[in-house]
C-alpha cells in the first residue's frame, strides 16, 4: 500500500477518481492496493460506464467528457487523494503504423493538468504506452515532427511541475509484477503531499520468481479448429506461406509456440510467434493469437494428420524420384510444377527458376547431413537415430555460369 495514503487511514481519506474509465481495470487495480472502491469514474462512454458500473457498483459514475467536467463540482469541495488518468493511447502508439495522428486525442492528457489546477489531487498517475515519452506537435499531414519529438512531453512535465509536484515516470513490463503477458506501459507518477515516489519491486524473472506463461492461461480442453477447414479455401501463395511457416516451426521445432496474427509484419523475415513458456505479449479485443503444435500428416492417402504423442500409423514404401521443380510463377494449385528428368527442360528465363529435387536419406543428430539412396545404409540405433525420407534442394541453373 503507498505509503502517503495508507498514513491518513486514521483520519478522514480523500477521494479516489478514475478518469477515463473503461471495464474498470485500473480500479480493480487501485483497490487491491488501497483496500477500498473508487469513489469517481468518468468516461463518455456509456457502454464502458455500463460495464464499470457491473464491477465497481459502488462508484459514482459520470458519463461526460473528461474536459467537460467540473473537477470542483463533481468532488463538491472534498479532498482528492488519487487521480488517475489512462488517455487514449492510439494516437500515440506504433501500432499506429504511419497512418495519421489526431493532436485533439493526444492532447487528452493535459485533463490531468486542470485537475492539478482546479483540486490538486495529492497523488496523480497517468499511464500509456511508451511511445507518449515521443509527444510533440504534428505536420500537416498529421505525422509527428521529429526534430520537435517529445517537446510537448516536456511541457507538460513542466506544468506539472509549476503546480508543486514532484514528477517521476518510468516503464514497466507486466511481466515483471506476475502478469502473463509483457505488456510494457509509460507510468508517471506525481505528488504534492510531500512522500516521495517509490516504485515496485520486480517479483518475476530472472533471479525471482519464474514468469508466469501464456500456457499457464490456456484451456488445453477446448479443441482447435484447423486452418484448412476453411469453407473458402485460402490462395496458393498463401497455403505456401503456411508450409514454409510449418517447417520451420513446427517440424524443426520440439515445443508449440504462440503467433500473433493481426498486426502486418515482415513475417517471412522475422519470427512473429513466442514460445509457450514467455508471459503473453499484449491481447487486444481482436482475436489475434493462434496456439501451433507439432503434429504429423500423411501427404497421401487422404492427408490424416494425428498428434505427436499417438502411436505412428502405418508406414508404407514410396521415394520420390528426381525432378526438376520451377520455383515461381503462376499456376494453379492442382498443377505439377516440375518436368520428368527425361523430358526436355522448360523456356529458362533471366531468373533463376529451376531446382533439381532429390530423394535422400538424413539422419537428425549430430550434424550429419545424409546420403544418397544409392550408399550403403549407416548403423540405425532405436530410438535415437531415427532415418526419414527427405526432399533435398539444389539450385542447377545459374545466369553467370
Amino acid at each position: 500500500m503507498d505509503r502517503g495514503l495508507a498514513a491518513r487511514n486514521g483520519s478522514k481519506m480523500g477521494l479516489i477518481v478514475d478518469n477515463f474509465a473503461g471495464g474498470g481495470g485500473a480500479s480493480t487495480g487501485i483497490e487491491m492496493a488501497l483496500g477500498r472502491p473508487v469513489d469517481i469514474a468518468i468516461n463518455h462512454d456509456a457502454e464502458a460506464l455500463a460495464m464499470h458500473r457491473a464491477n465497481h457498483p459502488a462508484t459514482k459514475h459520470y458519463v461526460e467528457n473528461v474536459w467537460e467536467i467540473d473537477p470542483l463540482k463533481v468532488t463538491r469541495g472534498e479532498a482528492v487523494d488519487l487521480a488517475w488518468f489512462s488517455p487514449d493511447c492510439t494516437h500515440f502508439s506504433k501500432a499506429k503504423g504511419g497512418k495519421p495522428r489526431d493532436k485533439k486525442i493526444r492532447g487528452l492528457a493535459w485533463v490531468a493538468v486542470k485537475w492539478a489546477q482546479q483540486v490538486r489531487p495529492k497523488v496523480i498517475c497517468l499511464e500509456n504506452v511508451e511511445e507518449f515519452q515521443g509527444w510533440g506537435p504534428l505536420a500537416d499531414d498529421g505525422q509527428p515532427i521529429k526534430a520537435f519529438r517529445g517537446q510537448t512531453f516536456e511541457i507538460f512535465l513542466e506544468a506539472l511541475r509549476e503546480q508543486g509536484y514532484s514528477v517521476e515516470y518510468r516503464e514497466l513490463s507486466a511481466c515483471d509484477y506476475g502478469a502473463p503477458t509483457t505488456r510494457k506501459r509509460f507510468f508517471l507518477v506525481a505528488r504534492c503531499d510531500g512522500f516521495p515516489v517509490v516504485w515496485p519491486e520486480k517479483t518475476h524473472g530472472p533471479s525471482r520468481l519464474p514468469y508466469k506463461t501464456a500456457g499457464d492461461c490456456i484451456d488445453w480442453s477446448i479443441p482447435c479448429p484447423s486452418i484448412f477447414d476453411r469453407a473458402k479455401p485460402l490462395a496458393e501463395n498463401t497455403m505456401r506461406r503456411i508450409a514454409k511457416g510449418i517447417v520451420r516451426y513446427v517440424l524443426n521445432n520440439s515445443k508449440p509456440f504462440i503467433v500473433n496474427l493481426n498486426h502486418v509484419a515482415d513475417c517471412y523475415q522475422h519470427f512473429r510467434g513466442q514460445e509457450i513458456d514467455s508471459p503473453l505479449k499484449t491481447v487486444t479485443q481482436v482475436n489475434g493469437h493462434a496456439l501451433i503444435v507439432p503434429h504429423i500428416t500423411k501427404f497421401r492417402n487422404g492427408s490424416i494428420v494425428h498428434g505427436i504423442d499417438e502411436p505412428l500409423h502405418t508406414i508404407t514404401a514410396g521415394l520420390v524420384s528426381a525432378h526438376l521443380i520451377t520455383y515461381y510463377g503462376n499456376t494453379r494449385p492442382d498443377d505439377f510444377r516440375g518436368s520428368r528428368m527425361e523430358k526436355p527442360v522448360a523456356t529458362q528465363t533471366t531468373e533463376n527458376r529451376h531446382a533439381l529435387v532429390t530423394a535422400c536419406l538424413a539422419k537428425h543428430y549430430g550434424g550429419v547431413v545424409g546420403s544418397a539412396l544409392n550408399d550403403p545404409l549407416a548403423a540405425a540405433i532405436v530410438g535415437s537415430n531415427v532415418k526419414t525420407m527427405c526432399m533435398r534442394y539444389r539450385r542447377i541453373w545459374r545466369n553467370d555460369r
